[in-house]
């Protein structure tokens, strides 16, 4: 059976109603949450990106069962791995069992925010496997010094630590990143329905694999797909797209050709159960075994009652 849970998205929705959402997402039946650690939405219309480390702090104050994780972050330039460190273990202690650190290599929209520049995928790789390592080392609650070739980390302890250590689940979005979240990781996260990611990631090690089912629910196939062009464009737009462009505006100007024909092939529109159903399905088909839902637009509490009387029934 796959196990169901709902996407935080923080591009969309301010803090507050995000912590309400996870409470309706955990009533719902949903049995986990991601939330996207962002400095900027997407596209400037989505129109928010509070600060992921905060909103999870309140939800873990709100919710009971709920097991919450980011979905995910970069643990490196716009952080520091000792600060994510840090952050993840407090997190942790407050969810009493319930958290997982989500990571990835990151987008140039997040990132470039402290000048650093936008180094090439195989440099990001090589800093996400050191920052992984670095937390790892300061979650045993040793003295730390970690020296490697891109992170450095110097006479660090922490001192607040969960009973349970988290587990990390890498980002894997392509081939290569993949394999890597087998290496490194303790499970996958991933937002496309491909076969040959999760056996990339299976070859190198094992754990689960999480997908991000993108939807967007209404009362009609029409309205859907006019919500989902207006405030998630960049949902048919390249991978590359999004991670390698700076700012909201090229995100914009990038997609500024999308449609809602070309919206609905990407995202599931309208208030057919089966085709939520099958989406999910493709997922499971393709040897993920968590899905998250993602609901684009404002309108949330439809989506809730919708998935609770006509798709979650389905996968129980």
């Amino acid at each position: 059976m796959v196990d169901l849970g709902y996407a935080l998205s923080s591009e969309e929705h301010p803090p507050d109603d995000l912590v309400d959402h996870a409470v309706a997402a955990e009533e719902t039946g949903f049995e986990h949450a991601l939330v996207s650690d962002h400095y900027h939405p997407w596209v400037e219309r989505q129109d928010e990106a509070p600060f992921a480390w905060s909103v999870l702090g309140a939800v873990a104050r709100e919710t009971d069962d709920l097991r919450v994780g980011t979905g995910v972050t970069c643990p490196y330039q716009r952080y520091h791995p000792a600060v994510v460190a840090q952050a993840g273990a407090t997190v942790a202690d407050m969810f009493d069992g319930r958290f997982f650190l989500g990571v990835g290599t990151g987008e140039n929209l997040n990132e470039h925010v402290t000048g650093e520049g936008w180094p090439a995928f195989d440099v990001r790789a090589e800093r996400l496997e050191e920052s992984v390592e670095a937390i790892r080392e300061l979650w045993t609650g040793e003295n730390v010094t970690y020296r490697g070739d891109r992170v450095t980390v110097e006479d660090a302890k922490l001192f607040t630590l969960p009973d349970e250590t988290p587990p990390i689940f890498v980002s894997g979005t392509g081939p290569k990143s993949a394999a890597m979240a087998g290496e490194i990781g303790d499970g996958l996260v991933s937002t496309a329905p491909v076969g040959e990611f999760v056996e990339r990631f299976r070859e190198h090690g094992e754990g689960p694999r999480y997908g991000q089912v993108t939807v967007c629910y209404a009362d009609d196939a029409a309205s859907a797909r006019e919500t989902a062009a207006e405030y998630w464009p960049n949902g048919a737009s390249p991978g590359s797209i999004n991670w390698e462009l700076r700012t909201p505006k090229d995100i914009e100007g990038a997609t500024e050709r999308v449609d809602e024909d070309l919206i609905a092939e990407e995202v599931v529109c309208g208030p057919d159960a089966d085709d939520h159903i099958e989406q999910i399905e493709g997922f499971v088909d393709a040897g993920f075994d968590h899905v998250y839902v993602h609901q684009v637009g404002p309108d949330q509490s439809a989506f809730f009652e919708f998935y609770e009387s006509q798709v979650l029934p389905s996968f129980r």
